[in-house]
Parts: C-alpha cells; sequence; structure tokens
C-alpha cells in the first residue's frame, strides 16, 4: 500500500477556519504574565506605534507571476506536494496563496491558505527565541549566565557513551545556546534509546561536547532542546503556555499551536509516512522524532502555523517588536554575532550568508530561519518586507533535497517582483 493510500484510508473534512483550540484574541489585547511585574499596555493603535497589516493581495498573481511558476514547476516535479506563501512589503500583506495538494496522490486534498504547517525549525525562533526575548526585556534572563546555574543536571555525571565529565560544560552561557556557538553537536538520535521526556531530557542534559565552547558555530538542535529547559525555569511554565499568552494570543496567530487538537488534523497536510520509529502517517504531529518522545514541545521543534501568521509576525519584528517585544531587543536579538568569527548566526535568528537560502538579495539587516519540513521565514529591516514559504517536502520519506535550489530561486524571483533595490 503506497504512502498516499494509507493517508486516504481515513475521510478529509473541509478545513477549518479557526482554531478550535485557542481563543481568539481580544483586539490584539496584551494579557499580562501572572509572573512579571504588571506593564501599563494599552490595546495597541497608530498613535502608540503598532500598524495592523493591512491586505493588499488583487495584483499577486500578475505581480509575481514568475515566483508562483517556480513553485508550480516545484510541485510538479514532487520537490514538495504542497507550498504556502505570504509577502509583506512596507506594512501590507501583498501575496497570500497557496498551491499543491496534502500529497502527491491527484485525489488528496487542496491546500488552502488556512492549511496549517508543522513549522520545524522556525520554532526556534517564533517561539523559543521569542520567549529568550521577553525574558531578557523583563530581566529575567541573562545572556552570560551559565547554563548549569539554571539547569544544574547539565553538569552532572555520565555514563555509559556519556563517560566523560568536561568541565567545559560549565563554561556554555545561554548566549552559546542561541548563537550555536556552545560545541554541543548538531544532532543526536535521542528518540531511540530514551523511553520518555525524562529520559531523553537526561541524554540531552549528558551528551558529550564535539567543540571547546565558544570556539566554533555549529547549528545544535540539542542546545535547543536543552535552552527550552532553561526558559522554562526562568518563566516557572511551560514553553506553550508561556508562548500562547505572551507570543500568539497578543499577536492575534489565532492558528500558531504545539500539539495541534484532533479537529485540525484535516487541516494538516502530512509530514512523513514514518515506517522506522512510529510506523504511521505523520500528520497533525510533529514530525521531529526528538520533539515528538518530548511531547510535542520542545525548544527546538514541535510548533504548527499558517503562512499569514508568520506575516503577522514578521510584521510585528519589522514593526520594532511591537506589541510584544522593545525594538531595542529585535535589533540585539537578530544582529549577526561577533564571535566565533565567520559566524552567520544572530541570537536565535540567522542572517544571510554567501550563498543563502534566502537568495542573494536580502540585506546585510535581514534576519532568518529555515525549518527541515521546508519551511523559511525571512525578514529584511532595511527593505520592509518579509517572505514566508511553508512546505511538507518531507513527504513522504524525508528523502527528497530539491528545496534547496526552490528555495533561493523563489526568493530571488519575490525580490525582483517587488523591485530588489526596493
Amino acid at each position: 500500500m503506497t504512502p498516499e493510500m494509507r493517508l486516504n484510508s481515513q475521510p478529509y473534512q473541509r478545513c477549518p477556519r479557526s482554531n478550535p483550540r485557542l481563543r481568539p484574541p481580544a483586539a490584539f489585547a496584551i494579557t499580562p504574565s501572572v509572573h512579571k511585574t504588571p506593564l501599563d499596555l494599552t490595546l495597541p493603535n497608530r498613535e502608540s506605534g503598532f500598524s495592523f497589516l493591512v491586505r493588499n493581495v488583487v495584483a499577486q498573481d500578475e505581480r509575481f507571476r514568475a515566483a508562483l511558476t517556480i513553485l508550480e514547476s516545484a510541485i510538479a516535479v514532487r520537490a514538495f506536494p504542497a507550498c504556502s506563501l505570504a509577502v509583506t512589503f512596507r506594512g501590507e500583506l501583498v501575496a497570500h496563496k497557496a498551491l499543491g495538494r496534502f500529497t502527491y496522490d491527484p485525489a488528496s486534498p487542496e491546500v488552502t491558505t488556512v492549511s496549517i504547517f508543522d513549522l520545524a525549525s522556525l520554532t526556534k525562533v517564533l517561539a523559543t527565541t521569542a520567549m529568550a526575548m521577553i525574558l531578557y526585556e523583563r530581566g529575567l534572563l541573562d545572556l552570560e549566565a551559565p547554563v548549569t546555574a539554571i539547569v544544574p543536571e547539565f553538569a552532572g555525571q555520565f555514563t555509559d557513551r556519556f563517560a566523560e565529565n568536561d568541565p567545559r560544560r560549565r563554561e556554555i552561557t545561554l548566549r552559546m545556546l542561541l548563537a550555536h556557538s556552545s560545541g554541543l553537536p548538531a544532532y543526536e538520535k535521542l528518540f531511540l534509546r530514551a523511553k520518555d521526556r525524562e529520559d531523553l531530557l537526561q541524554s540531552a542534559f549528558t551528551i558529550r561536547l564535539t567543540a571547546a565552547p565558544g570556539a566554533r558555530a555549529e547549528y545544535s538542535d540539542i542546545g535547543f532542546i536543552i535552552l527550552g529547559v532553561v526558559l522554562e525555569h526562568l518563566a516557572d511554565e511551560s514553553l506553550d503556555v508561556f508562548c500562547q499568552r505572551e507570543i500568539f494570543g497578543p499577536l492575534g496567530m489565532t492558528h500558531t499551536t504545539f500539539n495541534p487538537a484532533p479537529a485540525l488534523k484535516d487541516s494538516i497536510p502530512p509530514t512523513a509516512d514514518d515506517r522506522s520509529f512510529r510506523h504511521r502517517i505523520i500528520q497533525g504531529e510533529v514530525q521531529d522524532e526528538n520533539a515528538s518522545v518530548l511531547g510535542g514541545i520542545a525548544g527546538h521543534a514541535g510548533l504548527f502555523s499558517t503562512a499569514e501568521d508568520l506575516a503577522i509576525f514578521a510584521h510585528a519584528m519589522l514593526n520594532g517588536g511591537f506589541p510584544i517585544l522593545r525594538s531595542s531587543t529585535v535589533e540585539l536579538f537578530s544582529r549577526r554575532e561577533f564571535a566565533p568569527e565567520g559566524t552567520s548566526r544572530a541570537l536565535g535568528w540567522d542572517t544571510p550568508s554567501a550563498p543563502s537560502q534566502s537568495g542573494k538579495y536580502f540585506s546585510s539587516r535581514s534576519f532568518g530561519h529555515l525549518g527541515y519540513t521546508g519551511t523559511s521565514l525571512w525578514i529584511d529591516r532595511e527593505r520592509q518586507l518579509s517572505i514566508t514559504l511553508l512546505t511538507n517536502r518531507t513527504w513522504p520519506d524525508c528523502q527528497n533535497q530539491a528545496i534547496k535550489q526552490v528555495r533561493p530561486a523563489f526568493y530571488d524571483a519575490v525580490m525582483e517582483a517587488l523591485g530588489k533595490n526596493a
């Protein structure tokens, strides 16, 4: 039985247009945290510096024909079965489209602009980094604090393959976790040895370093798994609860959530036909196996959302972080780090390099991130624009890497349509 036949064994329903699990925000009302000093905040308005994202997509098909053709061709050659995109420019949503079907089966549902995608590592910026930024503003996060001061288990004794008691672990700071310069490995299949969340976290806390802290930049899922735990300790609540109240709710990101409710399953394109670990079609649950064992809520992966919600988030970043952050905080976290030498990393975010998956036109003041499932978000402060592309390129078996050619070509075509020097 093919993956599509297995997936089609259950009937689909029309995609819902609202998230039954999440309460809609009260006109972007800002809800104070019970853990923080109450802030004197009001509903956002233009006088207070807030500008709503204005929808202006009437001419999108003609304006972005070259970019849309790239995506249509990618679907035709099976780079991915489904995609959704959103482009903001100078305060307007100028493109918002969905193309393709949930799978390569011609009978599978068509994707719509309210289809929800597994964001994979975009979780690192929309949830984990954004949470770190808020905690930093409130004086609860010190970038130079050692991880072991917050999570003592990180300096614990090791057994079996983790037999080395490395004193360098005490040198790893929160800044290093955010900047991917901690010396922790890029990725480990911790899920193969872990029975549950506690077991997997213990493995993450005790994994050996692959480099001296601060010596080199190496993108690390393990580092963000640990960072998620650190932030939960600092906030004294879980990542999902904090992010819903402090980020997604205030911004009106009504289709953004960890662990989507079962009622949303039919609005979420599948990401894998997992025949080696979970032995089922992965749809409406996180594709990342480590995040799955962690219960679907983790610092490195687990978030689901729509292209429009990401456009709203990007618009807030372009608006100086308002209403959830100060502009100085956005500037600090999105600015490329000076060390280690040659890094392209900011704090949580990435910046354009050469060559870059963001294409060749984003300015040096840009920041963004990619996700394993074929997702990406790039924001250019200089040109006041953002581009979101969500796909399920991992369907059915995660082997297809064509997104690496499609993504920069798409970004370049969008930038050229907007005027690359605009």
